[in-house]
């Protein structure tokens, strides 16, 4: 049951259009011409990619608490007896819980491990995308909000003025 959730997670996150969702015409009803689907893609793909993002590190992160919750669970058991804890020739622990823990912790810190990798790339993506998106638009970004700032010095006797000045 636990593999399968961030399977849904994903197909929840990633929406398909239907045939019967998609406009037939080469215009929309108020007579402007609609975007191509590879710049919705784009448009819309990127906040796909950020939820992504957001996604893989949160079970990155769940995953991390697990492996926590298992490594602490084994150092319990060595420091109530050190005996628990001694290692066979073969590098493994000779108190078989105390091996399952360890190896508990490898499993949960392995697929922690993973999740962020995968984050890291999705993030690529995203930021790749967010580029990408920028093509379509007229004029540049509209969301900079210092766009009219203005700094300026003024040396004194003991030093300098400066002051900063931002046009709304």
């Amino acid at each position: 049951m636990r593999s399968i959730r961030p399977l849904v997670a994903l197909v929840l996150l990633v929406p398909a259009l239907l045939p019967a969702q998609q406009d037939s015409a080469g215009r929309r009803l108020d007579g402007t011409a609609r975007e191509g689907h590879r710049s919705a893609l784009v448009h819309y793909g990127k906040w796909v990619a950020a939820a992504g993002v957001a996604t893989l590190i949160a079970l990155g992160a769940h995953e991390h608490a697990s492996s926590n919750r298992e490594w602490n669970a084994l150092l319990a058991v060595c420091r109530a007896n050190n005996a628990d804890c001694v290692l066979g020739t073969d590098g493994r622990y000779a108190n078989p819980a105390a091996e399952q823990l360890y190896q508990s912790s490898l499993f949960f810190d392995r697929r922690a491990r993973a999740r962020l990798l995968g984050a890291q790339a999705v993030l690529l993506v995203a930021a790749g995308l967010f580029i990408a998106d920028l093509r379509h638009q007229s004029g540049g970004p509209g969301n900079v909000p210092f766009a009219p700032l203005e700094l300026s010095a003024d040396p004194s006797g003991s030093g300098a003025w400066v002051g900063v000045r931002v046009a709304f």
